[in-house]
């Protein structure tokens, strides 16, 4: 609160007021004080001056005085009753002292916890002042108040004498007592002195608008708001002027002289101008053009001269005008009969005299210039734009022409334009489409029309274009206007849309050469012919299927996979990695179920690999495959169910193909 009146005690000597009684600040805010003191209400102020910031701070620092009352009865609260209760309500009157009481109880209890005094929570300026100060009170009420270390005992004997035996370390006051000097507290070793921090109690005397500073044993009040510029702090704690003039810190030049001012300086200039001058802003003086700052210097008939410091007026000699002269005895003007004294001055064009000028009678196309006085070709085309041809237009002296496009005749009225129909010349190599004032070449399908002359229809190689690799699935055969596709001569053939290749399935056509105890297995552009025996104590089932006999008690026959299975697969190269290619599990499950798939032969190059599944095991490409192989894995099911393990094995031939060829467009083997 403190704060409040030190920004408003900032504004003395600066606003005064507005009335013609001049009051200080330092009245308005007694006034205000004394008010809050007597009456304890600041909304019937008594009007003491006219000033409005006398007002502000009147009325300020009255409400100051109510606070610090308020705030006072709020900390004694806490101290007598150690509680904050009587005071839960929410009026004006109640908050500052609720608030202080609050603060002042945070304080009491840091001391009682023993936790240091000068903890910074984020409760505000204000409460943090008021929890310190009664925190540092409870820590010092057992200690005693003794004199000045200037002062003296009843016998005028020095404080500091030996009666403790010089154990004390300011002064003993008898009986084995020590005590300490002013602004010193006593450590509860009983002997030692620490300072009192009289800002942090609130035992300082600083007034408002400045700032308490504690120092061993003392403290000292600085003010909180700068003098400003052109002014310092004295030792006093008051502003004073800066002489600047005297301390030689102005920036007049050496054609100036410094005065001082309240918070300031002026740069006076040393010489003076005399009249006709002035002075700039180096101190220099300048001459005056009269002539040209004064309205008419100089009486009717004379002529204004400046000079250095002042001017001078001549009279006036005759001086005709243009288009006039001197008469012979030289006392006045006469007109000059321009069309008679100059040869040809119309350039043809008839001649008219007027005072002191003269006129030109312009033919028609032109028209007279008033200011070279010549008759001037009008530019028609320039003046009417678009209005007098329908398409270009050309100035002549006098006149104009009319002239059209290319694409178009003019007319017979001489103004308009006709088209031409340029194809009856026959300028096109195939079609040619007549438009208003030009003709458009286009051409007939495969054929595009020349960037060199714009008529010329050139064959489009379709196979060429950037799409032309994917005109046909195999190979591209440009011809005049159009192309054709083509397919490999084995294993493939044309499909319908005469672009696609089509794999030829020897197998079903008839025309692979397997024989009766081979089967016929058709692949991208081929055939395999395939076939198996069953090993020995196995039987054939099916077309692809070897069985188990009974193994009568053999153990060895026992781990012997129960059932043999051929597969047969194909695919292109460059398949992508982890692509799944055969899935392997029983036909049913059940819980406890233990299945374990592995490669177990055939696999050499580690080409593919298993994964196993809650139902099998899957096969995948683990390695990109880029030419044309054959494969023949041997793909192992180990199934333990009710503790019993029985084996599957699946022969998977793989058939890798070249994946669908693609012979790129060569023009020239065309």
């Amino acid at each position: 609160m403190g704060l409040r009146v030190a920004l408003l005690f900032s504004l003395f000597g600066v606003l005064l007021g507005q009335g013609a009684e001049q009051i200080s600040m330092e009245d308005c805010c007694k006034n205000g004080q004394k008010h809050g003191t007597d009456h304890e209400d600041c909304a019937s102020l008594p009007l003491i001056s006219e000033s409005t910031t006398c007002r502000i701070v009147q009325e300020q620092c009255c409400v100051t005085v109510l606070e610090d009352k308020m705030c006072t009865n709020g900390i004694n609260i806490a101290k007598d009753q150690g509680a904050c209760d009587s005071l839960f309500t929410n009026t004006c009157d109640t908050k500052t002292t609720k608030m202080c009481c609050d603060c002042c109880t945070l304080g009491k209890t840091a001391h009682e916890l023993g936790l240091p005094c000068d903890q910074n929570l984020s409760v505000g300026h204000q409460c943090n002042l008021v929890s310190r100060a009664c925190c540092v009170e409870g820590a010092t009420a057992h200690q005693r108040e003794l004199p000045n270390k200037n002062e003296t005992t009843e016998n005028g004997d020095s404080v500091l004498n030996n009666q403790c035996n010089g154990k004390c370390a300011h002064r003993c006051v008898g009986n084995d007592t020590c005590a300490c000097f002013k602004g010193y507290k006593l450590k509860p070793d009983g002997k030692s002195c620490e300072d009192i921090n009289e800002c942090l109690v609130g035992a300082s005397n600083c007034r408002g608008g400045e700032r308490c500073i504690n120092t061993e044993g003392s403290f000292r009040c600085q003010r909180e708001v700068s003098c400003g510029t052109g002014y310092e702090l004295t030792d006093s704690n008051n502003c004073k002027d800066i002489d600047e003039c005297e301390t030689g810190i102005h920036n007049c030049g050496p054609q100036f002289q410094c005065q001082n001012t309240q918070g300031s300086f002026r740069c006076l200039p040393k010489v003076q101008c005399g009249s006709g001058f002035i002075q700039d802003a180096l101190g220099n003086c300048i001459d005056i053009n009269e002539c040209v700052s004064q309205t008419g210097p100089c009486n009717r008939g004379q002529i204004c001269i400046n000079t250095v410091g002042s001017y001078t007026c001549q009279r006036n000699s005759v001086n005709c005008g243009r288009g006039y002269h001197l008469n012979e005895e030289g006392t006045r003007c006469v007109d000059i009969d321009e069309c008679k004294t100059t040869e040809n001055v119309c350039g043809g064009h008839a001649c008219l005299n007027m005072l002191g000028s003269y006129r030109c009678e312009c033919e028609a196309g032109y028209m007279f210039n008033s200011i070279t006085r010549l008759c001037e070709d009008v530019n028609e085309c320039r003046h009417y734009p678009g209005r007098l041809c329908a398409h270009k237009c050309e100035n002549t002296l006098g006149s104009y022409k009319c002239s059209c496009t290319t694409g178009f005749a003019l007319a017979a009225d001489g103004r308009n334009c006709d088209d031409l129909n340029e194809c009856e010349s026959t300028p096109c190599s195939q079609e040619c489409a007549n438009v208003y004032g030009s003709y458009q070449c286009y051409c007939r399908r495969g054929y595009q029309l020349s960037d060199l002359d714009g008529t010329t229809c050139e064959d489009i190689d379709e196979c060429a274009l950037p799409t032309g690799g994917h005109i046909c699935s195999y190979r591209c055969h440009n011809t005049p206007g159009s192309f054709h596709c083509s397919c490999p001569v084995n294993g493939y053939t044309l499909a319908v849309n005469g672009r696609s290749c089509q794999d030829i399935d020897e197998c079903v056509t008839g025309s692979h050469t397997c024989t009766e105890n081979q089967s016929c297995f058709n692949v991208q552009g081929g055939f395999r012919c395939l076939s198996f025996e069953c090993p020995n104590n196995y039987r054939r089932v099916g077309e692809t299927r070897c069985e188990r006999l009974l193994c009568n008690e053999s153990v060895q026959c026992l781990t012997m996979p129960l059932r043999i299975t051929y597969y047969y697969l194909t695919f292109p190269t460059n398949i992508p990695i982890f692509t799944t290619i055969f899935r392997m599990g029983p036909s049913h499950t059940v819980p406890g179920d233990d299945i374990q798939t592995a490669i177990t032969a055939g696999n050499e190059g580690g080409f593919f690999r298993t994964e196993q599944m809650p139902t099998g095991g899957v096969m995948s490409v683990a390695k990109l495959i880029n030419k044309p192989e054959d494969f023949e894995l041997s793909l192992e099911l180990r199934l333990r169910r009710y503790g019993t393990i029985t084996t599957y094995l699946a022969k998977v031939l793989v058939f890798v193909t070249q994946e669908e060829p693609r012979v790129p467009y060569n023009p020239q083997l065309e």
